[in-house]
Formats: C-alpha cells, sequence, structure tokens
C-alpha cells in the first residue's frame, strides 16, 4: 500500500490519525505514528502555546524519528494568541488548518517546509483549497465525527474531488478498518484520515466514561447539528455543524437553536455537565464509524488492524 502519503512520510500505512481538539492530544499522536501511521494532535482555540509546545514534545517522545502532525482551526486562530507560532515551532511534518481564513497561514507553513492540509466539504471548497497552495486535501464526508459539512457522504464528496483536483486527496468519515481504507485507496486515495476508531484507546483524552458509550454505540447512534456549538457559545462558523453521540439534551434543543442561543440556564447545565461528565447532556463526538467499534484497544493494534486493507485490494484484484 504504497501511496503519495507513505512515501513523502515514510509511512507503513496510508492512515491519518485525525486532529479531534479534546481527544487526540500528544499521547495519542504519538502511539499512532510510533505503529507505523501519521499522528495529529488537535489544538482547539482555548489550548496554548505552552500546551502546543508540550504535547508536541509528548508525541516526539512516544513516535522516535517517526513524523507527526498537528490540526488547528482556522477560525479560531485570531483568539489562540501565539498558537501558530507554537505550531511551526513543534517540530510537525503536516500541519492541517481548516474551517474558517485558512489560506493566510498556508505560506508561512510551506515557508518553513512543513506540508499543509486542509479539509473540505463540497467541490468548491477544493477547488478553493487547491488555489491556496495547500499540498493536500483532505475530503471529510459527512459520515465524520466531530465539526465539519454534513452537505454530502464520503464516498461521492471523494469522487468528486478527484476528479476536481490534481492535488493529493485522503478521505475521511465513517473509515473505521481495513475495508473502509480499501474502499478508499481504490477509488484513488492517498490515504485515509482517521478519528472515531481511535476514540477507544486508552492513549486517547477521550473518558472513561465516553469510551463505554463509543463501545456500545449503535448504527444509528450519532446525530448531527449545531446544539453543542449554540449551547456552548462556540463560534463555529454556521456551516460546520457537529456529529456526536445523540443524547438527551441534542434532542431536546435540536430544531430550538435560537431559543437556545438566549437560554443563560441550559448554557450553564451545558458547561456544569462537560466538567462533570454527565454525557446526557454534554457531547461526545464521533463519527459513524462508533458503531464498529468493538472494546477498547491501544492505538498500536488499532493502526496495525487497517494493515488487512492489502490483502482485500489484492482479492478484489483477482475478481
Amino acid at each position: 500500500m504504497r501511496t503519495w502519503l507513505t512515501e513523502r512520510l515514510g509511512l507503513d500505512l496510508p492512515v491519518v490519525g485525525a486532529p479531534m481538539a479534546g481527544a487526540s492530544g500528544g499521547r495519542l499522536a504519538g502511539a499512532i505514528s510510533a505503529a507505523g501511521g501519521l499522528g495529529m494532535i488537535g489544538a482547539g482555540p482555548a489550548n496554548t502555546p505552552e500546551w502546543v509546545a508540550e504535547q508536541a514534545g509528548l508525541a516526539r517522545a512516544a513516535a522516535g524519528d517517526r513524523p507527526f502532525g498537528i490540526g488547528v482551526l482556522a477560525w479560531g486562530l485570531d483568539q489562540a494568541t501565539g498558537q501558530m507560532d507554537a505550531v511551526l515551532e513543534s517540530g510537525a511534518a503536516l500541519v492541517s488548518v481548516s474551517y474558517g481564513d485558512y489560506a493566510r497561514e498556508v505560506p508561512r507553513l510551506r515557508d518553513a517546509g512543513i506540508l499543509v492540509a486542509t479539509q473540505v466539504g463540497t467541490r468548491a471548497e477544493a477547488r478553493a483549497a487547491e488555489q491556496t497552495g495547500v499540498d493536500v486535501v483532505v475530503a471529510r464526508g459527512g459520515e465524520g465525527g466531530g465539526h465539519g459539512r454534513n452537505d454530502l457522504g464520503t464516498l461521492p464528496l471523494l469522487q468528486m474531488v478527484l476528479d476536481e483536483v490534481q492535488l493529493p486527496v485522503l478521505a475521511a468519515g465513517g473509515i473505521a478498518g481495513a475495508r473502509g481504507l480499501a474502499a478508499v485507496l481504490a477509488a484513488g486515495a492517498a490515504g485515509a484520515w482517521v478519528g472515531t476508531a481511535f476514540l477507544a484507546c486508552p492513549e486517547a483524552e477521550t473518558s472513561a466514561a465516553a469510551r463505554q458509550r463509543l463501545v456500545a454505540a449503535e448504527d444509528d447512534a450519532t446525530t448531527y447539528g449545531r446544539v453543542f456549538d449554540v449551547g456552548q457559545r462556540l463560534a463555529w462558523p454556521p456551516e460546520y455543524g457537529g456529529r456526536a453521540l445523540r443524547n438527551a439534551f441534542f434532542d431536546r434543543w435540536y430544531g430550538h437553536e435560537d431559543d437556545l442561543a438566549r437560554d443563560d440556564e441550559a448554557h450553564q447545565q451545558l458547561v456544569a455537565a462537560r466538567a462533570s461528565q454527565d454525557l446526557d447532556v454534554a457531547p461526545v463526538y464521533a463519527g459513524e464509524g462508533a458503531a464498529l467499534l468493538d472494546g477498547e484497544r491501544p492505538a498500536a493494534e488499532v493502526v496495525r488492524s487497517f494493515a488487512d486493507a492489502a490483502e482485500l485490494l489484492r482479492r478484489a484484484a483477482q475478481g
């Protein structure tokens, strides 16, 4: 399974651990990289430059001489003073900047010799990304966990983006194992951008309670919308909702987001629930691949499970 991604970064497998703010810190990123994939640290607007440096150090310690990456949110960089400077100094081989005015960050990242990725959810976003000079595009379908567009599923989007741009393309959304990796590689992707499959790993920053819910998730467990962003007063651009495990708070407020934006009691309830891990109220972001989780497994074991894609592709080629 040699692709642009494995050749460019010296990976054993064309698998990237998605940068999930709040879930993928330096320990998880380093474990994924050490196992032969590319681990990514997910940095949100609240993460300080010191936090970025600390997590990068953890990733380097775990990964050894293997590369790692960092993902940041373009819309939050103005409030995350100094975060991008810390990213530039982190030693990351690849940086993902998505959701907002990411184009302004591309030149200095590339000038520093860092590969730049951005996530796209439509054909038009893919065209715009290519024009900014990014090195690789991540075609993220609506099945994906966390934030992004819900306009298109992964496979239709991937086909459109592959036809639209000349850049390497990674596929994201609903890819939780070897079968998913084989499918997107066969379509022409350079690799898979995988988040949910790593959420139940002990190296992830997810709580024990969240891991239990993730492992127990059925095939209809997730839902998509802006409820949790509105409830937390987060400044996510409205076109990028979030996919998470459905819970009572989401069901109460879905379709009533304007009321929720004015309800201070509900806001405080959500803030308190996040602190106490009351998951009937607080979000657990995850994609549709949560239904494929079969237990808590070390990140290295999850990475190795994707290697079976090679045999699946071989069988398909034989007919």
